[in-house]
């Protein structure tokens, strides 16, 4: 298990992560404290491994990947019964994700409800998986001739995952490598391990054979030990895209999926509803305390609605309830550190420096930044310019459609974009021309249904999520040929 009644830390009543190896909960080379991200006092210790036990994991992982003798009924039945044990753990999970991610209840429970989803999803994908029919023989001289393509498992796949969704991220990368017959290496967030130990705890509980699922909990150093391990087949990477750029030049010639940074916008036209759209903007900057790399962070408004605009949001950002994410009225709590909250306040003060009128907001406390609405930012500012990962959105005036879609195609990021208009040509205009993963018409950047294909384009990363599309990834196109 990976809390054990009988194995505590020095911290008084603190619950144990452990690291999961060859099937077995085992002790690291060493520990760490994880803190309650709002309290900031540490509340859970955290083991982690030495070198030799990466190589020794990644060994039981391949070797369990090759003795593996599920078919895919019974993968399918281990993932749908992994969600029925998700969703009987929510009380638990809630209270989990509160404290080591800092989320709402209101946010952590959503987090549950897509992970097992996900996972659910991952179940129907593991039942369909397979091959198709390939018609070779309407080539010349290939009369009679069958052909046809089996998909086959990588092998060992590295799940390297966020905080900001510690359940429905790791079910991403998780449930569709299992699904698929691969082996699956999980180094979750250090920030957020014992969300990703419940997963595992889940998936063996279900049925999994225990050594198929590998639990890692580590910082970059670990990642780095996991890049040099060549039994690894696959990696499938959320976080940023510095980091990103490290693991796709270790991984070298075998494959990754790379989900990576982002600026949002959202593009408000000058006949959007704005009934409709608010309420949804307000979501998708502020949920999860801004953390989601979809978090609206630049709204674009046509001119003509700017006014309104502005002084519609300052009223809804600041009755925003803030603070104690165990508060249930509490709509933003803390942020993943007390040293990323007192990032992301330099970046809004520099910009209120420069000429930025702070419509709502406040100050800081501890790792509590107040919802916070900006306008007039200068572009050059860190807030302008880079991914803030916070609960700070900026009002930008626009006055054609053709400036908005070349302000977000200038990024260097690709992930995402949501438009509110009422005018086909408009829609279809953003759809076509923005260099995005996603274009979400009467919707925000951060609109995502688990099932759909989800990534980016530039520095935003490759290759896509989705159970029915990251299986595809996660295995290969073996041809097969039959001579009558």
């Amino acid at each position: 298990m990976a809390q054990d009644a009988a194995h505590r830390s020095p911290l008084q009543d603190a619950p144990v992560c452990r690291l999961l190896i060859g099937g077995a909960w085992t002790e690291g080379a060493t520990t760490v404290d994880v803190s309650d991200k709002y309290r900031l006092q540490p509340f859970l210790r955290t083991h982690l491994p030495s070198r030799d036990q990466v190589s020794q994991a990644v060994a039981a992982a391949d070797a369990a990947f090759r003795a593996d003798t599920l078919g895919p009924h019974e993968r399918g039945l281990i993932l749908d019964r992994t969600a029925d044990l998700i969703d009987g753990r929510a009380e638990d999970l809630v209270e989990i994700m509160v404290r080591e991610a800092g989320f709402t209840r209101r946010d952590a429970m959503g987090e549950i409800q897509r992970c097992s989803v996900t996972f659910r999803l991952s179940a129907e994908e593991a039942r369909r998986f397979g091959g198709e029919m390939v018609p070779i023989d309407g080539a010349a001289g290939q009369q009679g001739r069958l052909g046809f393509t089996l998909r086959i498992p990588l092998g060992s796949v590295c799940a390297i995952t966020p905080f900001n969704a510690p359940l429905n991220t790791v079910a991403h990368k998780v449930g569709p490598a299992l699904a698929a017959g691969n082996s699956v290496i999980l180094k979750p967030s250090l920030h957020t391990p014992m969300s990703a130990s419940i997963i595992a705890e889940c998936l063996i509980e279900a049925g999994l054979p225990p050594a198929m699922i590998t639990v890692l909990h580590g910082d970059g150093e670990v990642a780095g030990w996991l890049l040099e391990e060549p039994a690894v087949r696959f990696y499938a990477f959320t976080g940023s895209t510095e980091v990103g750029r490290l693991i796709q030049k270790g991984a070298g010639l075998r494959r990754t999926q790379m989900e990576l940074g982002s600026i949002a916008h959202c593009i408000l036209c000058d006949d959007a509803d704005l009934d409709v759209a608010l309420p949804k903007v307000i979501n998708a900057a502020y949920r999860k305390a801004g953390q989601v790399c979809t978090s609206i962070q630049v709204l674009m408004v046509q001119r003509p609605l700017a006014d309104e605009v502005e002084r519609r949001l300052a009223a809804m950002v600041a009755a925003l309830p803030y603070g104690d994410p165990n508060d249930a009225a509490t709509a933003v709590g803390p942020v993943i550190s007390e040293a990323a909250a007192g990032r992301i306040e330099s970046w809004i003060e520099e910009a209120v420096r420069l000429g930025a009128r702070r419509l709502a907001g406040g100050a800081r406390v501890g790792a509590v930044v107040p919802p916070t609405l900006l306008a007039d930012v200068d572009p050059r500012t860190p807030l302008g310019c880079r991914e803030v990962f916070g609960p700070v959105m900026c009002v930008v005036p626009f006055d054609r459609l053709d400036e908005a879609i070349d302000r977000v195609n200038a990024t260097p990021y690709g992930l995402a974009t949501g438009i509110f208009t009422r005018r086909l040509d408009s829609a279809l205009r953003a759809a076509r021309e923005l260099q995005v993963g996603g274009v979400h018409i009467n919707d925000t950047p951060s609109s995502r249904v688990d099932l759909m294909p989800y990534g980016g384009s530039k520095d935003s990363g490759f290759g896509r999520e989705g159970p029915h599309y990251a299986i595809r990834e996660m295995s290969e196109e073996r041809m097969v040929t039959i001579q009558a």
